[in-house]
């Protein structure tokens, strides 16, 4: 028998209005309703309802992490500082680290468990008889967020479940994956959301192959590149495009330098040649970068476009600028790098284009009409420009499509990023000789991916919640029990078999007013709503509304319950 539940003694408050910080819809109802409460920025307290949903979630990540064999532990909230100094994360993730000095030591707040479960799990292994191991936990993070905005999607202090998994070679690393990522296909399928897996970098955790879940969302920080034709679907940083279909070509020009006083980036040499309507996509934007040997390389992009580094790559610093005085910072043209050491690397878009408005590598001074091959030359072709709607799809004759997402879910094939490294995890093969094992990792963030599911699921009056994350069942409202002593009985005993029948029912027996009791139920969101009345009485039948249809019927009153609990 599940345990009482009534309104009238709950920790509940719903409110009129929301909290004048919440921006997103999600924030806004889930504090309206009584879900949670904010303590500070990015941190926030789960009431009575909001920690029942979260642990309606969290049994859905159990049920589905179960389900492949993966195995629940719990880790350390608090790591020892030189565990993350030893793998170089103190130094790559310094900014939201949180840190606290103590009589044991230097600890911080740990973010994510890669070092912790790495040392846990090569002390607990020994040979590859032992192998593969998943591993999960759902446990408190920390991460000193500069911006906590929209609620429970960016905080500080957070509930995650983050999974690991070790293998004994590639093949077996990328089976475990697979088995991961098909779990969290059913687990958002069971959410009911509108989720798109999407090809992502590794940024900090590292690895190579990852993926992103994604879910369109007006509020998201995220966007992703799809074809609707083939399935392609990558985030902005890892999406590239097809070859340009057409040209855009000009006619042929004259190279020509020209005076432009104070007009280092693309807008202030638009507005400077605003007579000559240039727009942004007919600048070349030339970005200065260095590549892993230390050697200077120059990206060439359209003006409109954004560079996507990788490979290593990262952009000049003003001690580079000092040392490669050819490049001039806000000025940089491709004409003659070549002859200064400088490898040019250039988007397919750049062949399709120009002639060019571009840096004339002096300074407060750019050139027109610089043209490919005639002017300049690339070294490399390679799509390092981000993408933009209509953009050709680099798989089928299809366009892209960008779309903003909530970024819902997160996995990662880590290879030997961390089983190599210190604190390192190995294993002795069938021959006797010691290998390092091949992870992979996959976070889901319990707070965040109840906020996703309340942004795709509500209306004007509430939540919406989908059976697998709703508090409660049922929402049982009895209205004017106060003044009917027949509905006061009847609403009790409904309500008394219905947890005898393990129906998660929540009872609202107050004394207040019908309207008031149905504006609550529908900004709560349970998926049933069930009306115990004086008039229904009479007829012996209770009202049921379907909170996500608005869809309305009559159950008779000695039929509810097995109606309700198949």
């Amino acid at each position: 028998m599940l345990p009482y539940m009534r309104v009238s003694n709950m920790l509940l408050q719903t409110l009129r209005e929301a909290p004048g910080d919440a921006e997103a819809v999600s924030h806004r109802l889930l504090a309206r309703a009584g879900y949670l409460r904010r303590l500070s920025s990015g941190v926030y307290s789960y009431l009575p309802l909001g920690l029942r949903a979260a642990r309606r979630i969290e049994t859905v990540l159990r049920d589905e992490l179960d389900g492949i064999g993966a195995q629940e532990l719990s880790m350390p909230a608090l790591h020892p500082e030189d565990l993350w100094e030893a793998s170089g994360r103190a130094q790559a993730m310094d900014e939201i680290l949180l840190r606290v000095e103590s009589r044991g030591g230097k600890f911080l707040l740990g973010p994510t468990h890669e070092e912790v479960v790495t040392a846990l799990v090569d002390g607990e292994i020994d040979s590859y008889r032992d192998l593969p191991q998943l591993v999960y936990q759902i446990q408190t993070k920390f991460r000193d967020e500069a911006r906590p905005r929209f609620g429970l999607l960016r905080t500080r202090e957070f509930v995650m479940k983050d999974a690991y998994s070790f293998d004994a070679d590639p093949e077996g690393m990328r089976e475990t994956y697979k088995r991961f990522y098909d779990a969290y296909c059913r687990i958002f399928d069971r959410c009911d959301l509108p989720y798109t897996p999407v090809e992502a970098l590794a940024g900090a955790i590292g690895g190579d192959v990852n993926h992103e879940f994604m879910v369109p969302s007006p509020i998201g920080e995220d966007h992703f590149a799809s074809c609707e034709m083939c399935g392609y679907a990558a985030n902005l940083e890892a999406a590239e495009a097809g070859e340009p279909r057409k040209p855009t070509a000009g006619a042929p020009e004259e190279l020509v330098a020209h005076h432009t006083p104070d007009a280092p980036g693309i807008d202030l040499v638009v507005e400077h040649f605003s007579e000559r309507g240039l727009t942004a996509d007919r600048m070349l934007k030339c970005i200065a970068a260095v590549d892993t040997s230390g050697e200077p390389v120059a990206l060439l992009v359209p003006g409109d476009r954004q560079v996507r580094l990788e490979g290593g790559l990262r952009p000049f610093e003003d001690e580079d600028f000092t040392a490669h005085p050819d490049l001039v910072k806000g000025y940089i043209g491709p004409m003659g790098l070549q002859e200064h050491g400088v490898r040019v690397v250039a988007d397919p878009l750049v062949r399709a284009g120009g002639p060019w408005v571009t840096g004339a590598n002096e300074f407060e001074h750019h050139v027109t009409g610089a043209t490919l091959d005639r002017d300049f030359t690339v070294d490399e072709w390679r799509s390092i420009a981000t993408v933009a709607p209509g953009d050709p799809c680099p798989r089928c004759e299809g366009a892209l499509d960008i779309v903003q997402a909530v970024e819902a879910g997160h996995t990662f094939q880590l290879g030997t990023v961390y089983s190599a490294g210190t604190p390192g995890a190995t294993y002795v093969d069938a021959d006797g000789n010691e290998q390092v094992c091949w992870m992979g990792c996959y976070g889901i963030g319990v707070g965040r991916l109840m906020a996703v599911v309340a942004e795709t699921h509500h209306d004007e009056d509430g939540l919406v919640w989908p059976a697998a994350v709703a508090p409660y069942a049922v929402h049982l409202l009895s209205l004017g029990a106060g003044r009917n002593e027949e509905v006061a009985a009847a609403a009790e005993e409904l309500y008394e078999q219905l947890r005898h029948a393990g129906v998660d029912v929540l009872y609202d027996d107050r004394d207040v007013s019908p309207g008031v009791k149905f504006a609550d139920a529908d900004l709560l969101g349970m998926p049933t709503q069930l009306i115990v009345g004086g008039k229904g009485l009479a007829r012996g039948v209770v009202e049921r509304k379907l909170r996500a249809s608005g869809q309305r019927d009559e159950l008779p009153l000695g039929e509810a319950v097995a109606e309700l609990s198949v």
